[in-house]
């Protein structure tokens, strides 16, 4: 079963648990789920600044529990029916960390590759131009990952292009982790989707979209819609 977590809470009471990043907050959102080892993280989150307060998303397997920081009225959590999945058409509000990786080359330019036969891949660079932004989230309906023979994998759904698809300004998420520094880019797609493969869909909504899925990016929120 998957469960959809909603927190609200006070920015002041944020700061004092420590919450003074992306990476903090992965780390207090696990207090859901009190009787799991670190080893089986596999939950979404997504957090989201709104005027002095945040509101915090989590998605994952096992029903979650309220953490002290976080107030009764601010706690929100229900299971995913399988009926909420089986519709064709979706609003959704995503918030993803776009990049795409760079293939490592050789001095005369051409391509290098591991032992395993696949390409090196170097650094990840971040996405930032509307274009490349709208034809990321096209892939990634395309194809949500390879697996580990290089096939593709199926995101199970499309972005309708004859409805308006909003991209917001990249916006820049800082962070610490064991005292290191670190920054990733986030942009926030909304628009309306068509589920092209029921099963596939599924997966891609219960893994999440795109990369730095421990920093509160990939989550994707959903509101079944009639076209006509």
């Amino acid at each position: 079963m998957t469960w959809l977590v909603r927190m609200e809470v006070d920015a002041d009471i944020a700061r004092m648990a420590g919450m003074v990043d992306s990476y903090a907050w992965h780390k207090k959102l696990w207090d859901c789920y009190p009787d799991s080892p670190e080893s089986k993280r596999n939950f979404l989150t997504r957090i989201d600044f709104l005027e002095s307060m945040f509101r915090a998303w989590l998605l994952g397997p096992g029903k979650p529990v309220r953490p002290e920081w976080c107030p009764p009225e601010g706690f929100s959590a229900r299971e995913i029916a399988p009926t909420f999945l089986s519709h064709r058409f979706y609003a959704f509000d995503l918030k993803a960390n776009p990049v795409k990786t760079i293939v490592q080359r050789g001095p005369n330019g051409e391509t290098l590759f591991g032992p395993n036969g696949k390409r090196m891949h170097g650094k990840r660079v971040p996405l930032v131009k509307p274009d490349a932004l709208r034809e990321w989230l096209i892939r990634k309906a395309e194809t949500r990952c390879m697996d580990k023979n290089g096939l593709k994998i199926p995101g199970g759904f499309r972005v309708l292009e004859n409805r308006p698809l909003e991209i917001s300004p990249v916006t820049e998420s800082h962070f610490r982790k064991q005292g290191v520094s670190g920054c990733h880019v986030g942009v926030r797609f909304r628009g309306i989707l068509e589920v092209t493969h029921a099963e596939h869909f599924m997966k891609t909504y219960c893994s999440g979209i795109g990369s730095a899925k421990g920093f509160g990016f990939g989550l994707v929120l959903l509101a079944p819609v009639k076209l006509d």
